[in-house]
């Protein structure tokens, strides 16, 4: 059965035109052709950056985030109650007046002690603002050598001005190392986004996200195998030009440099509109989807290639609906606004902020204590703190 399968996965009609077969990219002569098994090494490499990451994070980022005054809020921390705290985890994070009134009366408490509570504790569960400059710095670190090094590799090949060029001799185009090298990068880079999802920073638009994540690896993955490296690496750059401005933009904005912030987000506005929505469908689109049919006739991975790309094309017009509102906010008020995709920090009321100078110095007035039961607290974390850009990765594809 794994047999039939795996012989109906190849077959030569799905990746290839009419014609041409797996049999034509087989390595002669010193020529060098991709090959699906060269994938395999993408997981490794997803595993080793993911441990530079952990390491460049604290032992660069950090240090650089401190020395650029990101500050992480002091919060005052939630009284432990353990039947808050279970209704917390089990049900919801921000109950209704009547649930609240009820839990109330269970903890005996008073409605705004409780909802108070409730506001404190899920400010804790939201991430810490150096930690967001941290996956920032690293996105920007990797966008911008993937960027700089593709450029390189591309410069003097003719489909990076002419992209029809890119089906000329097509699948007779040999694999070249650094194109090799660069392609798997990339895909350890997103794979490696895939297994820290779990742990990175959830954002408003997680789904959309994920749906990214996983189409840009399918992506990559066929067309490495099916050797549409060309269209490919077209691809790969075009996305990387706005991801390096907007993880520069969002450090600045952790590190209230505002100026520079605002200045970084208009460029990067007109860089992500002009590369997703007039250069990724008149470019890549178009020579996908005709300038292809010109030479080939049409076969399945024609239509999943192109499907494929589509779908890119709707989160691009998605985030760009983002981006506009911001844009639309910014030239309101006169400066970059807070994220539209992130959870913000909830304030504290008057009352609270009078009271948190006792809570740092470990006290606590008798009114302001819930019920104190020993049980250990719940842990966990989700949402987003305070300001951040939009498309937080508009990931690279």
């Amino acid at each position: 059965m794994l047999t039939g399968l795996y012989e109906w996965f190849w077959r030569d009609e799905y990746w290839f035109p009419p014609g041409y077969s797996w049999a034509d990219t087989e390595d002669s002569d010193g020529v060098t052709y991709p090959h699906p098994r060269d994938l395999l090494s993408s997981i490794p490499i997803a595993l080793v950056l993911m441990v530079i990451r952990f390491g460049f994070e604290r032992a660069i980022a950090m240090p650089l985030s401190r020395a650029l005054g990101v500050r992480d809020r002091l919060r005052i921390k939630a009284a432990p109650n353990p039947i808050l705290e279970s209704f917390f985890w089990t049900h919801n994070k921000d109950p209704k007046e009547g649930q609240l009134s009820h839990l109330a009366s269970q903890c005996g408490l008073s409605v705004r002690q409780a909802q108070r509570w409730f506001r404190r504790r899920r400010n804790q569960e939201r991430p810490l603002l150096s930690k967001k400059f941290c996956e920032s710095c690293w996105r920007f670190l990797f966008y911008f050598c993937s960027f700089f090094g593709g450029f390189l590799v591309l410069y003097n090949e003719t489909w990076l001005w002419e992209p029809k060029t890119c089906w000329d001799r097509y699948p007779f185009q040999p694999l070249q190392p650094a194109m090799y090298w660069w392609y798997l990068l990339e895909l350890g880079f997103y794979l490696s986004l895939v297994l820290m999802l779990p742990f990175d920073i959830k954002r408003k638009d997680l789904k959309e996200q994920i749906i990214h994540h996983f189409v840009t690896i399918i992506l990559i993955g066929f067309s490495y195998s099916a050797n549409l490296l060309r269209i490919g690496t077209l691809v790969l750059l075009l996305h990387d030009t706005g991801d390096i401005l907007l993880e520069a933009c969002k450090m600045f904005n952790y590190a209230q440099r505002r100026l520079i912030c605002d200045t970084l987000f208009v460029i990067f506005a007109l860089v992500f509109i002009v590369s997703r929505l007039i250069v990724f469908p008149t470019k890549i689109l178009y020579t996908t989807y005709y300038d292809s049919m010109i030479q080939f006739k049409p076969f399945f991975g024609y239509y999943f290639f192109n499907i494929l790309l589509m779908v890119l094309q709707v989160l691009h017009v998605f985030w760009s609906g983002l981006i506009i509102r911001m844009v639309y906010k910014f030239v309101l008020v006169g400066r970059m606004e807070n994220d539209i995709r992130s959870d913000l920090e909830e304030q504290n009321t008057s009352d609270e902020q009078s009271e948190a100078p006792r809570q740092k110095n470990g006290s606590l007035q008798p009114s302001d204590r819930t019920d104190n039961c020993n049980f250990p607290r719940a842990r966990g974390a989700r949402g987003a703190g305070s300001s951040q850009l939009a498309n937080g990765h508009v990931p690279a594809t």
